[in-house]
């Protein structure tokens, strides 16, 4: 299974940006991301202590339902 930074990388450079390529935008440039996890507490807590923007976490709540789909 890819990690979530990969599958998150698949929602990067929109030519009209929404939430879930912010955040993909936003983790590529962060050089701390947790890149190589699959796990959920582990990225959640990143974002919590560093969240982007105010809805960050919920966009990526619904990220990763996607992710979990797959």
């Amino acid at each position: 299974m890819r990690s979530f930074y990969q599958f998150l990388m698949t929602y990067r450079g929109k030519k009209t940006p929404d939430d879930q390529s912010n955040l993909a935008d936003w983790a590529f440039r962060d050089h701390n991301f947790p890149k190589h996890s699959s796990d959920y507490h582990e990225i959640s807590n990143y974002l919590e202590w560093n969240s982007p923007f105010p809805n960050a976490l919920i966009v990526f709540d619904e990220l990763w339902d996607a992710y979990t789909e797959r």
